[in-house]
């Protein structure tokens, strides 16, 4: 089912994203005067097609979802009746097809714009930057942060939640620079410390080793042992547990937090627990005997008494956070959003190009079809703002000066800016088989550091 799921919002994405950058080439090419012959989204065996139009563009969706491409009027592709030279494409001046290229990025940075836009008005949640334990001998008690301070700025940069303060410490280590970050005790007093990145990699930031390398944990909810949905018939439903209870012990040991509850049950199964729980102000005692059960994935023996965790809207409101803001002010947050994570994608790229940072950051179909499949399951914002990082680093990577890409096709013509003519057809069929090789390079690279980090 994960897989299936996985599947399913991995094409969505794609889909949504390369119909955005196909749909940029074929509105400003209409809108130019160009004729559009095929508006094809996917590639291989047409799955639904139809002619529409004082054209007749013919719109394709065709069977293999990972890309797509607007084919139009051009003497290099075939016979042009006369009356319709003025509106093949190899008949445009450099500013027309400069503009018509270039509108497939553009098109897929304006769509994060919009769906940063969309995120920030219906809000998305995240855990609130609050510093747990503090490793010593670290950067970070160099500093003097404190277990129990949240992290409000970096470099004047609000910090709402954990994602915000790890994107802007990363973007500072790209320079390996002092980085201020003002923090708040827990006695709301605000102080600025210096974090020094000298001798941190900016691999052990992106690699999932962020809070080791800085020397600090995220400060972890403590939920409480409240016992939420009881299902009729189980354990706790025969042992008298119900929903409310707050329990207080087992077996004579304190029970302080709903995973000390969870670690407690897991290592009884079979074996009857004296438990006491609060409920409505008084104390019960009452015995539960845990199911026995193997552990999917570990093979583990553990107890279960089938009930689940109960609300916990104060820890929450500790722990958790929402950003959202109104029409207006999201506009800019998000133009400034959409500009930031260029800004960060494309000095990241640059970092790997140098070899200053590992390639072991690309990532390709099997990492983007899991975190597509898990940002949908977390709910639409999260699922909004991945559509959003895509579609920045489909443009960006659209941009790069390979051939066959639009970036390729850039260069062609701004090397006919400088010479007056056209790049010769010798040069741009070597141009399109060494841009082949370089994209496929690129991807089976890609698709390595998938299976690498899936099986690794």
């Amino acid at each position: 089912m994960d897989f299936a799921w996985y599947i399913v919002s991995f094409v969505a994405a794609i889909g949504v994203l390369v119909t955005v950058h196909e749909f940029g080439h074929f509105w400003v090419a209409r809108r130019l005067g160009v004729k559009v012959l095929k508006f094809s989204i996917g590639f291989g065996r047409p799955l639904w097609s139809t002619t529409r139009g004082s054209d007749q563009t013919e719109y394709v969706v065709a069977a293999v979802p990972l890309g797509g491409y607007v084919k139009m009027l051009d003497e290099r592709e075939g016979e042009v009746a006369g009356s319709e030279l003025g509106r093949a494409f190899n008949r445009q001046t450099i500013g027309v097809r400069t503009a018509i290229v270039l509108a497939g990025p553009v098109f897929n940075f304006l769509f994060a714009i919009v769906a940063y836009w969309l995120m920030f008005v219906l809000g998305v949640g995240g855990a609130r930057p609050l510093i747990g334990a503090v490793h010593p001998d670290s950067i970070a008690a160099a500093a003097g942060f404190e277990t129990g301070q949240e992290i409000s700025s970096v470099q004047g940069r609000p910090t709402a939640t954990w994602e915000n303060a790890i994107q802007a410490i990363i973007s500072s280590a790209l320079d390996r620079r002092t980085v201020e970050v003002e923090v708040m005790g827990e006695d709301d007093r605000r102080r600025t410390l210096d974090l020094s990145l000298g001798r941190i990699e900016v691999d052990d930031l992106t690699q999932g080793q962020f809070f080791n390398a800085i020397g600090f944990e995220p400060l972890r909810a403590k939920l409480s042992p409240i016992i939420g949905k009881v299902e009729a018939g189980g354990p706790a439903d025969l042992g008298g547990l119900r929903k409310g209870d707050l329990v207080v012990s087992a077996d004579g040991v304190p029970i302080t937090s709903w995973e000390g509850w969870v670690d407690h049950v897991q290592a009884h199964p079979e074996v009857p627990m004296d438990v006491r729980v609060e409920r409505g102000g008084k104390m019960i005692a009452l015995r539960v005997r845990p199911n026995r059960e193997v552990e999917n994935g570990t093979g583990r023996v553990i107890g279960r008494i089938q009930a689940q965790l109960g609300p916990q809207d104060q820890e929450l409101e500790r722990y958790f956070t929402t950003v959202r803001y109104g029409p207006v002010e999201s506009s800019w947050r998000a133009v400034m959003k959409t500009y930031e994570t260029s800004a960060l994608t494309l000095r990241l790229f640059w970092k790997m190009l140098k070899l200053e940072v590992s390639l072991e950051n690309l990532s390709g179909p099997i990492s983007i079809a899991q975190y597509a499949g898990y940002t949908a399951k977390i709910g639409a914002s999260k699922f909004i703002e991945f559509l959003a990082i895509v579609s920045i680093s489909l443009g960006i990577l659209n941009l790069l000066p390979i051939p066959i890409l639009d970036g390729g096709h850039l260069m062609y013509y701004f090397i006919e800016l400088l010479k007056g003519r056209p790049v010769s057809e010798e040069a741009q069929f070597f141009g399109q088989r060494l841009g082949i090789a370089m994209l496929f390079g690129l991807m089976g690279l890609a698709f390595y550091n998938d299976l690498a980090r899936l099986f690794g």
